[in-house]
């Protein structure tokens, strides 16, 4: 049965905001623990990973699991001929509430830990090196999702997009926010994680374009085996002591 595209938003929307609490939430945590630069990134990567992981496996078979608007968007661009990709409708639908979910989920964070429920991050991270790693991070991400669905295997995206993330976080120089709903959300908390407003735009313009490269990719090398729907999400990974 068709899951009523309403009940596939709330998914969305919950996800990604659950997605964004792991990641800021982790991060505050690791920054009360340790001073080490280090310990906190892994502490920070660790929880994405296995947040990720359960919430594709648990909402993946609702909406997708795409908590990532760059993904509902490459989905949407390489399914339009073919039919088996979200529709304009859903994708209308999809990506305010991935925005949404992604700035509640801040918002939860902090009270969960007493910080200001909205704080404007302080964290400016406008640098034409970080640009780059999230060209890459969303190139590799929306590759790596295309490609698993366009060879039939889209049940090892839970497996395979946290994997993916986790490595990201260690070899971009961003730490893989790779996802602009999430990349909007973490303007909202003056923590560990944070981005600051002014460098919202060329995160976002880097996103687009590795996005962009990331379809050009699974056009090449996937091949055209059975399609199963795109369940994977955006990462949300921020660059830890170096972007979370």
């Amino acid at each position: 049965m068709t899951v009523p595209l309403a009940r596939r938003a709330a998914a969305e929307a919950l996800g990604t905001a659950a997605l964004v609490a792991v990641v800021v939430g982790s991060g505050i945590q690791a920054t009360a623990l340790t001073r080490d630069a280090g310990l906190q990134l892994l502490a920070n990567s660790l929880a994405t990973v296995f947040g990720l992981g359960v919430l594709i496996a648990f909402l993946g078979p609702v909406s997708g699991a795409h908590f990532n608007p760059a993904v509902t968007l490459a989905a949407w661009f390489t399914g339009r001929r073919t039919g088996d990709g979200p529709t304009a409708r859903e994708v209308a639908a999809y990506v305010p509430a991935q925005l949404a979910g992604a700035v509640g989920g801040a918002v939860l964070a902090d009270a969960m830990f007493g910080e200001p429920l909205v704080a404007w991050s302080t964290r400016d991270r406008s640098a034409g090196h970080l640009w780059l790693g999230e060209v890459v991070a969303t190139a590799g991400l929306v590759w790596l999702i295309l490609g698993l669905t366009r060879a039939g295997r889209a049940p090892w995206a839970p497996v395979a997009v946290a994997s993916y993330i986790g490595a990201a976080y260690w070899f971009t120089s961003s730490t893989s926010f790779a996802n602009p709903a999430v990349t909007v959300g973490r303007t909202f908390t003056d923590t560990f994680a944070g981005i600051a407003p002014a460098s919202v735009g060329p995160f976002v313009a880097a996103q687009s374009a590795g996005a962009a490269i990331g379809v050009c990719l699974a056009f090449v090398t996937a091949p055209a085996g059975p399609r199963t729907p795109a369940t994977t999400p955006a990462h949300p990974v921020q660059e830890g002591a170096l972007t979370r």
